[in-house]
């Protein structure tokens, strides 16, 4: 059974929801926060499973409630699903850079809601690798000065650092795996220590952290490769 937390400052977006979720099978309990105070609150006591988190809200805004929450939750930490108006938004970078589990538009119907919370409760992504390139490609190259990042690169190993650029490309464990001449098992562990390392909690992290920190380079506007590693596709667990 899973909890949900809806943390939306509009009155009927955010009952209108709760209510579609208490209704749903396999939902324990759909609790309400109007903004991120609140949501950092009902957070901490309720320990949901998934929150649904809105981004633009007076005070405490739905990215800055969000580090809140996976900073101060206890194992296993809940998953956040950004609810935004547009998929391609400077808001919704920074909330991937928070370590969401993806974003799903405002827009988006109920049964395409309930499979959103379903997909991330499970464990999984809900960026596809395109979109998250896309947002990467958008945002990142507009930064003028650095941007703090996890940790120092050096703390990983040489294949620690192969398969980060491989994952920033956008390929599953067990294309990694393939290319890499390994088992699927040993790439999910070099996934597992380098995140731990990097002090990361989701994939959509660390890919965010490649391009960051100038391990990987974004491609110029119209130069796709020949084969793009970036299919559409919903990435991998974060392990």
């Amino acid at each position: 059974m899973t909890k949900v937390l809806v943390v939306d400052d509009q009155d009927l977006i955010r009952a209108g929801i709760a209510a579609l979720l208490r209704a749903a099978p396999g939902i324990e309990a759909a609790y309400e926060a109007k903004g991120g105070e609140e949501a950092v609150e009902l957070a901490a006591a309720h320990r949901p499973d998934v929150i649904l988190m809105d981004i633009r809200m007076p005070g405490v805004d739905g990215i800055t409630a969000t580090e809140r929450i996976l900073a101060e939750a206890p194992e296993p930490p809940p998953r956040v699903l950004v609810l935004t108006t547009f998929d391609l938004d400077e808001y919704v970078y920074a909330a991937l850079r928070a370590g969401t589990c993806g974003f799903l538009l405002k827009d988006a119907g109920p049964e395409r809601l309930l499979a959103a919370v379903s997909t991330v409760a499970g464990g999984d992504m809900l960026f596809a690798p395109s979109v998250t390139r896309r947002l990467i490609e958008a945002y990142a190259p507009r930064r003028s000065a650095p941007v703090p990042v996890p940790d120092d690169l050096s703390t990983l190993t040489g294949r620690e650092l192969e398969v980060l650029r491989l994952v920033a490309k956008g390929l599953s464990n067990q294309e990694i795996a393939d290319q890499l001449v390994v088992s699927e098992g040993t790439v999910k562990t070099h996934v597992n220590r380098l995140m731990t390392k990097l002090g990361l909690r989701s994939r959509a992290q660390a890919v965010v952290a490649a391009y960051e920190t100038g391990l990987v380079v974004p491609r110029q506007r119209g130069a796709a490769p020949p084969n793009d590693p970036w299919p559409t596709r919903p990435s991998d667990r974060s392990g």
